[in-house]
């Protein structure tokens, strides 16, 4: 007698999913955008630099989870009226605050996610019981909310709540957004661990298996939908607390940047694969490539270029979903946990370097230029690494280093921290060998890595600096 396939088994019949071969290329490109972008701009591992990019970036990956938790259901379910969908909630929220009808937090909170949570719903009604194709629903949502959404505001305008406005600020990387970008995260962590996950995941893979299987088809693509709709009305929360008002354009934007990063970070659109870590990755990716060529100038092409950026990127990506089964018969044994440690931590030696070895040729170039420039011969102090705001992520620009009176202290404390570090990570990567994925584990040694990595650097550093002051009169190092 013929046995049924067990639910558990929707890695293996995913195929490619079990292994995170697929997060090579995105964690390949992202140190090498992130390299760029600090080279160009260092001031992007400032405390304000990350404050902003946290702001930016949230609602595109909010938007990327909402679209990874209906593509795995397979089907080819790629909804195309994300944008449009974001901007809806956006108009309308900022118009019924300003009539003061939604203006406290439960309130706004509420209306996003039960607008959100509706309109998914009834997408995935349609497409479950009227039988029309989902990539025809998502176009004609996209057409539809187009449309209404100029209705109910014909030009950019409106207030935020004014409790959101702070928000938007982004000069600190704690900010409300990020509470809200960890928390959806740590969320699709927890639901990844779940039997629905793995409903879901079979059903993406072969719809016909996960009936045999005894998986409630219809009860599943709806919960799906019904979790997008969740991180679509997150999605557009943040994105009002990022530009202050209402806008009905602006939204449609986030359908072709989001479609982009979910394939970029591995999600298959036939379903059955995808992960918060890649679609992570992919949103990071496209910020990046955004911030990068924003420090050339184009000048009136500037948007031209961004978007074709965008559309090379996204063909590139197809173009290796499909080389990926050929490509994994190369790459299984390695990696992509070790990659990321190591371009990590490499990638930290280049902030570094950027942020103080750049900074400090720039500021002598500066007060060079500026003595050659001054009409009396009279000495011109060099500018020293204080009087510019230079902070290194969370050092403030003005502290003294922590222990700079006891070198010796703070060498027993560094070499204790990294022979801790060392033995931590050795005994993390022998009990997570076997397992080539992303774990709770290797997120938290990651971590841990780079935060503590950063910290040595930026210590030994301080000491560096520390241990040849400069003179008050002439710049120069004390004798």
């Amino acid at each position: 007698m013929a046995t049924l396939p067990s639910v558990n088994a929707a890695p293996a019949a995913s195929g490619s999913s079990s292994s995170a071969a697929y997060l090579l290329v995105p964690i390949l490109l992202l140190f090498l955008l992130l390299t760029a972008a600090v080279l160009r701009s260092p001031t992007l591992v400032s405390s304000s630099g990350i404050g902003s990019a946290v702001i930016v970036t949230a609602p595109l990956v909010l938007a990327t989870f909402a679209l990874m938790s209906v593509a795995i259901a397979g089907r080819g379910t790629v909804d195309l009226s994300i944008g449009p969908l974001i901007g809806f909630i956006n108009v309308t929220m900022v118009t019924l605050n300003d009539a003061g009808l939604v203006q406290a937090p439960l309130e706004v909170f509420g209306y996003a996610i039960a607008v959100g949570v509706a309109y998914q719903l009834l997408m995935g009604l349609i497409i479950v019981f009227v039988r029309v194709q989902p990539i025809i629903v998502s176009l004609s949502g996209y057409l539809a909310l187009t449309g209404i959404n100029l209705v109910v505001m014909q030009r950019p305008g409106g207030n935020a709540p004014e409790w959101m406005v702070p928000w938007g600020a982004g000069t600190t990387i704690f900010s409300p957004v990020l509470w809200i970008l960890l928390v959806c995260t740590g969320g699709w962590l927890l639901f990844a661990q779940t039997a629905f996950f793995g409903h879901l995941r079979l059903m993406g893979s072969d719809e016909r298996s996960a009936y045999t299987a005894g998986v409630r088809i219809t009860i599943v693509r709806l919960g799906a939908h019904c979790i997008a709709g969740v991180f679509a009305a997150l999605a557009a929360i943040c994105y009002t607390s990022l530009i202050g008002s209402g806008d009905p354009t602006q939204g449609t934007t986030y359908t072709l940047i989001s479609v982009t990063a979910l394939v970029l970070g591995g999600t298959s659109l036939a379903g059955g694969r995808g992960g918060v870590t890649g679609s992570l990755l992919g949103a990071v990716n496209l910020f990046l490539i955004g911030y990068v060529l924003a420090t050339f100038s184009f000048g009136s092409i500037q948007g031209f270029v961004t978007d074709l950026a965008y559309g090379v990127i996204l063909v590139l990506s197809l173009l290796l979903t499909v080389a990926l089964p050929h490509l994994q018969r190369h790459i299984r044994h390695v990696s992509p946990f070790l990659v990321f440690m190591v371009l990590g931590l490499g990638f930290t030696g280049v902030m570094l370097h950027a942020k103080y070895d750049y900074g400090r040729h720039a500021l002598v170039a500066a007060g060079a230029k500026s003595a050659a420039a001054a009409p009396a011969p009279a000495v011109t102090p060099a500018p020293r690494h204080a009087d510019v705001d230079r902070s290194f992520v969370f050092e403030q620009a003005e502290a003294t280093p922590v222990f700079a009176d006891a070198p010796l202290l703070r060498r027993a404390l560094l070499a204790a921290a990294l022979l801790a570090l060392l033995v931590g990570m050795s005994r993390v990567l022998v009990a997570e060998s076997a397992a080539r994925r992303f774990t709770p584990m290797l997120y938290a040694s990651f971590v841990v890595v780079i935060v503590l990595g950063c910290w040595l650097l930026v210590e030994a550093t301080g000491s560096q600096r520390s241990a040849a002051p400069a003179n008050s009169t002439t710049g120069a190092p004390a004798k």
